[in-house]
């Protein structure tokens, strides 16, 4: 009995497994789930936890054992999306950005779209020019440690404070002005709707960068935002094309394949190339899921999607949450009492310390690789690019081209467009300093150059990587192809097959129900009367056909009789 009730416990032990999800102020929330939870169980957890009602704006991101970005999907059990051993680390992150952050009901909502944003410019996602920089810096300063004091805050106190991978003095100083004279008394709420607005009007609000590389085998940068599909390569935005105007996003391995049609039934295709089929397959599936949220006016318009034309090869998904307007919709129908928010401190950052508390220590390292100083932040164990913000110039959305000029070239910075990677450390980032290095494979301008060397046959040991516009170089190391990947692949190829074959098997016996159909009817058609005066057909009409269809007849009657009884 007492090895019965251990095995037991044990039993319910395999069955749960630890949880921890890093929110976006930094802190951790660590729960326990069932092996078998889907996602919707964990995000319906965590926005519980956060007291958040506008929930659909939000996504889970996790890393693969691969250094792989995805999306929790939310239908699907959390252990089989994984592919790791617990405990599982995720993090929670803004996933469709708000078209207009000022439209938000609630506070709550725009405090952690906020956050989110907060962290775009700080990664070099959120580019801008100079005074942009600062007057977004200086809402950021006041919403964090309000109105300047002379007794608290001594000069070059904005220096204390990291809003961008790299600043300069004469920045600093316009940070530190504009805090002092322009937004004196100012609210925390006043400020971050502030900085929203302003962010929302640049050319890069939501972008999360894919990179990939174009035909010619140019370094670019994939991404899609509230107003649809947008290409930077280099210091331009190379191409937009609104939401309306994208008919089909299609991959296959590392090809990815935009359609669009413009003004005049201008038919466009566009083809880039990912890292890896993996990173192919995630940026399909971000564009699927971007799509159906901003274009579509009601979740039943939902269509499972394809990634190639045939039915018995490529992916299929379908896009599960509610779109812009339902969401909106629902947040208007929201009636409660504002719920408290417990807004972060800034000074953490620059002490060192984390923003959620004494669970979150996120620590800053400065490497010096060759000259070039690059700053680290362990809560995301990725370098960060250095920027010199110079006079750079980004339009703002105010002065986006027009439809018809939407796909052409823009300048969108004096700077390359290179946002560091934000991937959050999963457990095997606890093996050393090599990781940081590795998380590129995946995530930044360096696979790019990777994969252009693999695509020519060059097998080397080490690569060259990138960074910034002063064109320092980094040895790396090629990671080796993991064995799960090809097997993946080979498991792809096998069910492709399967499918070909359940196809052509559905089809050979439709197409004999039909011709069955056909003899046993009255149509008095030639090639027919000769099937009839067949010995074959006659043995399977008196056969088969004649008491099956008695059969059947007999058991209609049956149940006409049982109906008109009762």
């Amino acid at each position: 009995m007492l090895s019965r009730l251990m095995s037991s416990s044990i039993r319910s032990l395999d069955r749960e497994c630890n949880c921890t999800v890093r929110l976006l102020d930094d802190s951790e929330y660590t729960c326990t789930i069932q092996r078998d939870a889907k996602g919707q169980y964990l995000f319906d957890l965590i926005c519980h936890h956060l007291n958040l009602l506008e929930k659909d704006y939000f996504g889970i991101r996790y890393v693969d054992p691969d250094k792989q970005r995805h999306w929790l999907e939310f239908t699907k059990s959390i252990a089989k999306q994984m592919k790791s051993q617990p405990p599982f680390t995720m993090c929670l992150r803004v996933k469709f950005y708000p078209p207009d952050p000022a439209a938000l009901k609630e506070e709550i909502t725009r405090y952690l779209v906020f956050l989110q944003v907060k962290r775009d410019l700080y990664h070099g996602r959120l580019l801008c020019k100079t005074s942009d920089a600062a007057l977004l810096a200086a809402y950021i300063l006041q919403a964090e440690i309000g109105d300047y004091d002379p007794g608290k805050h001594p000069e070059g106190y904005s220096s204390k404070f990291q809003f961008f991978p790299k600043h300069s003095e004469k920045l600093e100083r316009r940070i530190a002005e504009i805090h002092k004279t322009e937004l004196i008394g100012q609210t925390p709420e006043t400020s971050e709707l502030n900085f929203l607005q302003k962010a929302q009007m640049l050319e890069t609000y939501g972008v999360d960068p894919h990179p990939c590389k174009d035909v010619s085998g140019n370094p670019a940068f994939l991404a899609f935002t509230p107003f649809g599909f947008t290409v930077l390569q280099g210091n331009r935005r190379v191409h937009f094309l609104k939401w309306d105007e994208v008919t089909k996003l299609k991959f296959e391995a590392k090809t990815f394949h935009i359609y669009a049609n413009q003004k005049e039934d201008r038919k466009i295709i566009l083809t880039y190339f990912a890292p890896t089929p993996e990173a192919c397959k995630h940026l399909w599936k971000c564009g699927v899921e971007n799509q159906a949220f901003y274009k579509l006016e009601k979740s039943s318009q939902v269509r499972t999607v394809s990634s190639s034309n045939l039915f018995f090869k490529g992916s299929r998904f379908r896009y599960s949450g509610k779109v812009a307007k339902e969401v909106m919709e629902q947040s208007a129908k929201i009636k409660r009492d504002p719920p408290e928010i417990h807004r972060c401190d800034l000074n953490c950052i620059a002490l060192g310390q984390g923003f959620g508390g004494p669970t979150s220590l996120p620590l800053f390292l400065y490497c010096v690789f060759a000259g070039l100083e690059s700053l680290r932040d362990s809560a995301h164990s990725t370098p960060v690019r250095s920027v010199s913000h110079g006079d750079s110039f980004m339009p703002s959305r105010g002065q986006m081209v027009d439809g018809s000029e939407a796909s052409t070239s823009a300048v969108i910075s004096d700077e390359v467009y290179s946002p560091s990677d934000s991937m959050l450390p999963t457990p095997v980032a606890e093996h050393g300093v090599e990781m940081p290095l590795a998380r590129h494979l995946n995530g930044s301008t360096c696979s790019i150059d990777e994969e252009k060397e693999s695509e020519a046959g060059a097998r080397k040991e080490g690569q060259v990587a990138e960074f910034g516009p002063g064109r320092r170089h980094l040895r790396m190391v090629r990671s080796r192809p993991s064995p799960s990947s090809d097997l993946e692949e080979l498991n792809k190829f096998i069910l492709s097959v399967l499918r070909l074959f359940l196809v052509t098997i559905g089809l050979l016996f439709a197409l004999l129900l039909l011709l069955i159909m056909l003899t046993e009817s009255d149509l008095d058609i030639a090639f027919l009367r000769d099937i009839r005066k067949t010995p074959e057909f006659q043995q399977f009409h008196f056969e088969y056909f004649c008491p099956l269809r008695r059969w059947f007849s007999c058991k209609l009657r049956w149940m006409g009789g049982f109906l008109i009884s009762k």
